[in-house]
């Protein structure tokens, strides 16, 4: 393979080099711009598709009319087309929705996880694409916001801000962040996302320390690193301030692609301006190329660069779901039953006069798979793809005389009219009714002064398209066995807060979960 790399280099010219660190937009990527400015990637944003509701063979075609623009090529080298797919092809109509991964962590179960990238990676193929922006590999240290994958802290921004500051010592860095890296490149990861946060003040995508002589000295990473959308115009504030020094600083940072969704232009001529007047050296040049030639060869690309349907069945296939729906089972997290001296009120009988449901998440497919679901930020409604919501699991688990009512937003008046009509309400609590609150989040949230007025509590997370996972649970069909994979804390004032800390009081510490039994 080297002498491959070696020979294909060799005969490159400089503007090929330079196309092949470019990664734009699905949007812009013509047959002509590929052909003319050699483009050696192409991705799709949050919610970038061919058309609604695209199919396989849609997104297929797509792939292939681009892959024919950079065989048409002096040199014929394949573009490589990258998807974000963090919990299920999200971008894609009719794919698996699995839970997020803050709920994945709570399953205990690598095992688990590994199956779930292997369904999600045989759905994305299903489109012809071969290359994914997952798994989030980030160790979550304050849950005020969402952190994904990239290289490296941004679990442990300043707050919890996304983009922001992560102050730590080296030593923190690398014992409480950089783990999960170490484990990815013994198990030749191909590519590495560079993070939009600064680690003690220094943008990571101008971090020449852990990108070059950590990550790939170090380390030995022989794979590309790929910076975040518009990675390189951030380094500066405000962004594109400066994009010649912005594009020197990453380059030599180590930043072997860069994701230019639209200003591709403007990114080609400027690095061609800095290597032509000796500002970047051309050994930086071939070292990026070099890996990202090393990764195409890897994986097959120029042997196969096209896509076929052959995979088209595996999208949304029943097995991806049913998997998806045990890991919603295993997600779940019962952090209260019952009150002191109170019998367990969970598992619910499937036999019982009438269960009220309610909530805005109680019936709503897009709020229950969250982001990263056909847009970027996701949906809401019931309409963007396929799926089961909890409401409609609730519906099959129980007895066929058993009567479900749906209300969104039952008001005080509804539940006085309806006195000794519920034997159990799901979500609502009050009006005299034993109630059970699933709650839907992305992560922990305020829940101490409520906690009274709940007679059960369980932390379902993002479950995503398989609602029927919770009901599984509720109704005894299985047992709840999740555990807490982060702290749960009383009050936004504690954060952030993590075990070992000197003043650790937690609502529910890291790793509760009460159990119960299935009813067979």
């Amino acid at each position: 393979m080297n002498k491959r790399i070696d020979d294909l280099l060799r005969r490159m010219t400089l503007a090929e080099k330079i196309g092949q660190m470019s990664q734009i937009e699905r949007e812009n990527a013509t047959f002509d711009v590929m052909r003319n400015y050699f483009i050696g990637s192409v991705l799709s944003g949050g919610g970038s598709v061919p058309s609604a509701q695209a199919s396989p063979a849609a997104w297929v075609t797509m792939v292939n009319e681009m892959q024919r623009g950079a065989m048409s090529t002096r040199l014929g080298i394949p573009m490589i087309y990258g998807i974000d797919a963090v919990h299920g092809h999200g971008n894609v109509y009719r794919a698996t929705i699995f839970p997020h991964n803050v709920g994945l962590g709570c399953t205990r179960d690598p095992e688990l996880a590994r199956r779930i990238g292997a369904a999600v990676a045989a759905e994305v193929r299903a489109t012809g694409i071969p290359y994914v922006f997952a798994p989030c590999v980030a160790v979550c240290r304050d849950p005020r916001a969402t952190c994904a994958k990239h290289y490296v802290g941004d679990g442990g921004t300043t707050r919890g801000v996304n983009e922001n500051n992560t102050v730590a010592t080296l030593r923190e860095l690398l014992t409480v962040h950089m783990p999960p890296y170490y484990s990815a490149v013994v198990q030749g990861v191909s590519t590495v996302m560079v993070s939009f946060s600064s680690w003690n003040g220094v943008k990571m995508h101008a971090n020449h320390f852990l990108i070059t002589d950590f990550l790939k000295s170090k380390l030995h990473f022989r794979g590309f690193i790929i910076s975040d959308w518009q990675g390189l115009d951030r380094i500066t504030t405000p962004a594109h301030a400066d994009y010649m020094l912005s594009i020197k600083l990453g380059i030599m940072a180590g930043i072997d692609m860069v994701m230019i969704p639209f200003t591709y232009t403007e990114f080609i001529s400027d690095l061609t301006t800095l290597v032509q007047n000796g500002t970047i050296p051309m050994s930086r040049i071939d070292d990026a190329v070099r890996r990202i030639l090393r990764v195409k060869f890897t994986m097959g690309l120029f042997e196969n660069p096209y896509a076929d349907l052959s995979h088209a069945g595996e999208l949304g296939k029943q097995e991806h779901r049913d998997l998806a729906r045990e890991a919603v089972r295993k997600t779940l997290v019962l952090l209260k039953n019952g009150n002191p001296g109170d019998a367990p009120l969970l598992p619910l009988p499937k036999k019982a006069r009438s269960v009220l449901v309610a909530g805005s998440h109680a019936h709503n497919l897009g709020n229950q798979c969250g982001g990263w679901t056909i847009t970027w930020q996701g949906l809401s409604g019931n309409n963007l793809t396929a799926g089961t919501t909890i409401l409609d699991g609730i519906r099959r688990a129980v007895d066929p005389g058993t009567e479900v009512v749906f209300s969104e937003s039952p008001d005080a008046g509804f539940l006085r009219r309806n006195t000794g009509r519920f034997d159990y309400a799901v979500t609502v609590c009050g009006g005299g009714v034993r109630c059970v609150v699933v709650l839907v989040s992305g992560r922990p949230l305020v829940v101490e002064p409520y906690m009274d007025a709940i007679d059960a509590l369980v932390a379902a997370w993002l479950p995503g398209t398989e609602g029927q996972g919770v009901s599984d649970v509720l109704f005894g069909d299985h047992a709840f066995t999740g555990k807490l994979a982060r702290t749960w804390f009383r009050s936004p004032e504690q954060l952030p807060m993590n075990v070992g800390d000197p003043h650790y009081d937690p609502l529910f510490p890291f790793g509760f979960g009460l159990e119960t039994r299935p009813y067979n």
